[in-house]
């Protein structure tokens, strides 16, 4: 990027170029702005006559009419009163016959005006005698391209939705309706002979159940295996037979107390016969050692050592583990007496009975198809004439949009005359005109305006979107859903059903026989095979004509359309007005050019205390030290304005000092009056700064 070149400080008694700080001038004479809400700093008009030069709107007239038809337009309020009453009479009564007669197109035939010709009258003595009323009349059609007319368009959306699709879907539900019921039955058969095939094994085991052969034979052969167990737990063999005497009162010990009991006597039993069996076989060797042995005293000697009977007595140390450590467990007698009553009841003649109960439907609830399809109509039926009725009582409250319009328009009429700041944000020509004025005056001038100011107002000229005309246009737009519509297919329904159930009972105990005589009946193998069809319950669509879609795509197109025409129709109320009321849009222009003087006046001097308060601190920017500091990265570092920040370009101002290097857009550098203050903070304008702003002169 190529350096700028370095400049000189101006010399103060040269004409400063447009849009620069003039020096000290005396303030002009100014009036009031009247009618608006309008800062003591904005003036009114002034005694002397407006700038000749044409607008847009009057070029495009002279062009497009006769000049003769330019001269009446722009004539003076009291000139030609006789023709402009007459045919603004013509123009307003022709205009209220045309509306009324939309109105009876859009609310019928069986709604209408009671009084045509009084609203026709009324219309043409406005149009005669009122110009707010005629600009009033006139801005209803930019307000049919605005929000209201979105609303009375709204109208055709809903009748032409309710007449297509809606009406199509009713008739569509009503053939769903049937196609549920027909389809229910269908579900309800196939589910029945499934229910068939899938219950025929247990059906087979209760049956078998109810016979009760294979059962007596499998109890029969439980009692007997049971019978050892019992003869074994009952017996009291293995020690004497000793019946304590049972106190009065006292409970009968349970089947666990007198199996521990007995188990204790036996084992007492066992240790109390090994010591006489003991002392039995030291006898028996005793006699027979006497007997081998003939000599007296050296037969006793030898044979002493079978007199140790009492050596057979150390067995019963195990009393003490007879009597703690018995080997019983501790559930064993309620587990026995279980046993021992179920394999009683087993005993017992087994007999079953099978209830056969029929049964309607699940739940206890009986409908039928008949009956479903029934209630299911009769509910859309009444919701159809709910929603008919409410869209009728909608149809007829949008109806009275137009109403709505007109007072619309009446009130933007009103708050243009009343209101400065309503609606003003236009660079006009008038606009235009006022800052070439003051630049033939060496004043200070707005245009080009600045990249912040860009964004708050509007160029009528321009066709592309504007920042403010966006935020209006995202606010009232509207998005329009679709739905669709499916058709089901027509298709046929194989219907099939097969199982292969196989129970293995593992085991030779008597439960896994008993299980394996019964459930084992449950070993089956089937195979069902229905082919049934659906095309009797499909339902039969009705589809939409293309009248239809037409009726209802062009209407929301047609609401897409308004939407982005929003613009241009703000842009031309602008223009009515203004051509009814030239004077207060001379006000307006006049009010919106002084606030956007004194706003970048304000910015100015907010920056240049900015600037200069840093420069008193020795504060710069990180980009502007690298950028002196080292210039070879001067051609990768790209600099910034330090008014507004703008990018550097060619036609860029950096500051004259050169230990400065402060850059400057050219419409900054003209506002800051050629002076740098980050490098002068001290110098003289900035102490006579707020003299020199306050001599700045608006425009009139």
């Amino acid at each position: 990027m190529r350096r700028p070149k370095r400049q000189k400080l101006p010399n103060t008694s040269e004409t400063p170029p447009r849009g620069s700080w003039p020096g000290p001038q005396p303030l002009e004479s100014q009036l009031p702005v009247t009618g608006g809400a309008a800062p003591p700093w904005c003036p009114g008009e002034t005694q002397h006559e407006p700038l000749s030069l044409p607008t847009a709107l009057k070029r495009a007239v002279l062009s497009l009419l006769p000049a003769c038809c330019a001269r009446f337009l722009w004539s003076q309020p009291d000139q030609l009163r006789l023709s402009k009453f007459f045919l603004g009479a013509g123009v307003g009564g022709f205009l209220a016959l045309g509306e009324s007669g939309q109105y009876l197109w859009v609310v019928g035939r069986n709604h209408r005006l009671s009084q045509p010709h009084s609203h026709a009258g009324v219309s043409a003595l406005g149009w005669g005698v009122s110009p707010h009323f005629r600009c009033a009349s006139l801005l209803v059609a930019p307000k049919f391209l605005g929000k209201e007319g979105r609303l009375y368009l709204l109208t055709y959306v809903l009748a032409a939705v309710y007449d297509g699709p809606i009406t199509n879907m009713r008739h569509n539900l009503d053939e769903v309706i049937r196609s549920v019921g027909c389809t229910v039955e269908l579900q309800i058969n196939h589910s029945r002979q499934i229910w068939k095939v899938s219950t025929a094994p247990l059906r087979a085991v209760l049956h078998d159940m109810v016979g009760g052969r294979t059962l007596n034979a499998e109890t029969r052969n439980v009692s007997q295996a049971f019978a050892g167990l019992n003869e074994q737990v009952a017996s009291e063999a293995g020690y004497g037979v000793r019946r304590p005497r049972r106190a009065q009162g006292q409970r009968t010990p349970s089947t666990q107390q007198l199996y521990e009991q007995k188990t204790k006597l036996r084992c007492k039993y066992v240790i109390d016969e090994a010591i006489r069996r003991c002392q039995a076989w030291f006898d028996a060797k005793h006699k027979a050692c006497l007997q081998h042995i003939a000599v007296p005293l050296i037969s006793h000697l030898l044979c002493l050592p079978m007199k140790f009977k009492f050596l057979c007595h150390v067995v019963q140390v195990m009393h003490t583990w007879c009597r703690d450590k018995i080997p019983v467990e501790g559930n064993f007698g309620q587990t026995y007496d279980k046993v021992n009553g179920s394999v009683a009841g087993i005993s017992q003649d087994f007999s079953a009975q099978l209830v056969h109960e029929p049964q309607d439907a699940l739940m206890g609830v009986n409908v039928s198809r008949e009956r479903l399809t029934e209630e299911v109509t009769s509910h859309m039926r009444q919701q159809s004439v709910r929603l008919g009725q409410a869209i009728s009582v909608l149809r007829l409250l949008l109806s009275c949009t137009f109403l709505f319009i007109f007072i619309s328009a009446f009130s933007y009429t009103n708050h243009y005359n009343h209101d400065i700041r309503f609606d003003n944000l236009y660079v006009t020509t008038y606009f235009r005109q006022l800052d070439a004025r003051r630049w033939k005056q060496k004043k200070r001038t707005l245009l080009p305006l600045r990249r912040a100011e860009v964004s708050g107002v509007i160029f009528p000229c321009r066709l592309a979107m504007q920042p403010p005309e966006l935020k209006s246009l995202v606010s009232g737009g509207q998005g329009p859903r679709w739905y669709r519509l499916f058709l089901a297919a027509r298709q046929c329904h194989p219907c099939g059903s097969s199982h292969h159930l196989e129970v293995r009972v593992g085991g030779r105990s008597l439960l896994a026989r008993l299980l394996r005589s019964t459930i084992g009946a449950l070993n089956t193998s089937s195979e069902m095979a229905l082919e049934s069809t659906n095309l009797a319950c499909l339902p039969q669509p009705q589809a939409m004509a293309q009248s239809d879609y037409l009726a209802s795509c062009l209407p929301l197109g047609a609401l897409v359309l308004l939407c982005l025409g929003q613009v241009y129709a703000h842009r031309l109320r602008r223009v009515i007005a203004a051509f009814y009321f030239p004077k207060r849009e001379k006000k307006r222009v006049l009010f919106l050019y002084n606030q956007l003087l004194h706003e970048r006046q304000a910015f100015v001097r907010l920056q240049r205390r900015r600037i200069t308060r840093h420069a008193r601190r020795h504060q710069k920017p990180l980009l502007e030290r690298l950028y002196l500091w080292c210039p070879l990265l001067r051609r990768c570092l790209r600099r910034y304005c330090v008014l507004c920040g703008s990018p550097e370009s060619r036609a860029s101002q950096l500051c004259p000092t050169p230990t400065c290097g402060t850059i400057y857009c050219q419409p900054c550098w003209r506002d800051m009056g050629q002076v740098c203050f980050a490098c002068t903070p001290g110098h003289a304008s900035l102490s006579g700064d707020s003299s020199s702003e306050e001599q700045m002169t608006y425009t009139d």
